[in-house]
């Protein structure tokens, strides 16, 4: 999973990345509000963890922005030093999924995001999923469409199919898809990711007569569709 920790405190910076990192996930930090909010219109996380006192923004505003600008409802965790009863209702009112005060319990703070990423969908995949005609199993990496088994997918073409199909109708940036299949420090461009793509769209025939379409949303990244969730045309 991607998340994105935005606080002014480096020290609690690195607990966060610490903590995230033990539990097998990417972060990224932020120290002010608006570095955070300049990412999002091309990059996508799957849970935010939001201080309160920042430096340029307000925790809440930070929160509120996040949810006016977030194509679908990602898990957020207000972090903070408050602990008034009044702060935790206006944290948990402005659109955060929790609320922790700050101290140096990892185990909480591990729980807490293992329960939010519970909520949000992201808890571990079934060793074998099924969407429509296709069926993942994940242990051998192996696809089926309509019963008939796809012919072997290298590793990475798999792994991103996977993703694509558990995170069905969301736009993904290309750095979240790079950095799902490959780590956080790889060095693959943006180019050799479409060349990947375009081989699983192709493999898995990913296009609106199959049932599900893989689409490329220009400067942004990938969303897979499924058809018969899209509205109808109307007819005359």
């Amino acid at each position: 999973m991607r998340i994105a920790a935005v606080d002014d405190d480096p020290a609690q910076l690195d607990l966060v990345r610490a903590v995230v990192a033990s539990m097998g996930h990417d972060c990224h930090l932020f120290s002010d509000g608006q570095s955070l909010l300049r990412m999002l219109p091309r990059e996508t996380f799957d849970l935010f963890i939001v201080d309160w006192e920042l430096p340029d923004i307000s925790g809440p505003a930070v929160i509120r922005s996040i949810r006016n600008m977030a194509v679908a409802p990602m898990p957020i965790l207000m972090m903070t030093n408050r602990s008034d009863e009044r702060d935790i209702i206006e944290g948990l009112n402005c659109g955060a999924d929790d609320y922790m005060v700050k101290s140096a319990r990892v185990g909480e703070l591990r729980a807490r995001l293992m329960a939010l990423l519970r909520r949000g969908g992201h808890s571990l995949p079934p060793k074998e999923h099924q969407w429509g005609p296709y069926r993942f199993l994940a242990q051998d990496r192996r696809v089926w469409i309509d019963g008939e088994e796809v012919p072997a997918l290298p590793t990475k073409e798999f792994d991103l199919a996977l993703i694509l199909f558990r995170n069905l109708g969301r736009l993904l940036s290309r750095g979240h898809l790079i950095e799902a299949v490959w780590g956080i420090d790889a060095d693959i461009s943006s180019r050799s990711l479409d060349v990947y793509m375009s081989h699983v769209r192709s493999k898995l025939r990913l296009r609106a007569e199959s049932g599900y379409r893989l689409v490329s949303i220009y400067n942004h990244g990938y969303r897979l569709e499924d058809m018969s969730l899209a509205p109808a045309k109307a007819t005359v």
